[in-house]
């Protein structure tokens, strides 16, 4: 798939992957699927579920080093800052969009445009929280997530999956 390609789904993706609600249980259970999969599949992931800041769900398996957690704060910090998927901001960023740097008033320390971060929208309400990954290639980061977050609001992945990276 071409950038511009890319980009598309990550909207589409990001339009489709709604929630109606999502209670302090309903992250708990969302983040326990997101786990059970990363096992399943001998993923060394960090897991991390917030809303509004506060921490819902968190999780370091085994692979994971202290370096991952940073990552997590940085892509959430794109999410939030954004309101978009911090693949899709990267992806943006390498169609020869503006960095994230001093010139959009941020220090890119704090910031990572890289896969593995999907907002939590609340329809009726907007963007609430983050549902954030760290540990594999930023692309297989953002499939994670995104398939995990199919199986749990139950939607259909194929027809919203990005295809292999040009």
């Amino acid at each position: 798939m071409t950038i511009a390609e890319d980009i598309e789904t990550l909207k589409r993706q990001e339009e489709a992957l709604q929630f109606d609600h999502l209670s302090e249980a309903d992250a708990w259970t969302l983040g326990s699927l997101m786990r059970s999969r990363a096992v399943e599949q001998g993923l060394p992931l960090v897991i991390d579920i917030r809303v509004a800041g506060r921490p819902l769900f968190y999780t370091a398996l085994p692979g994971t080093t202290p370096d991952n957690p940073e990552w997590v704060r940085r892509k959430i910090n794109v999410v939030m800052r954004l309101h978009k998927c911090s693949y899709r901001a990267g992806r943006e960023i390498a169609a020869g969009g503006m960095p994230l740097d001093e010139n959009r008033g941020v220090d890119p320390i704090d910031m990572a445009p890289h896969g593995g971060c999907f907002p939590i929208h609340i329809k009726g309400t907007g963007i609430v929280g983050t549902v954030t990954v760290s540990g594999i290639p930023q692309r297989e980061d953002h499939r994670f997530v995104f398939e995990c977050l199919c199986e749990f609001l139950g939607v259909d992945p194929a027809p919203l999956a990005l295809g292999p990276e040009d």
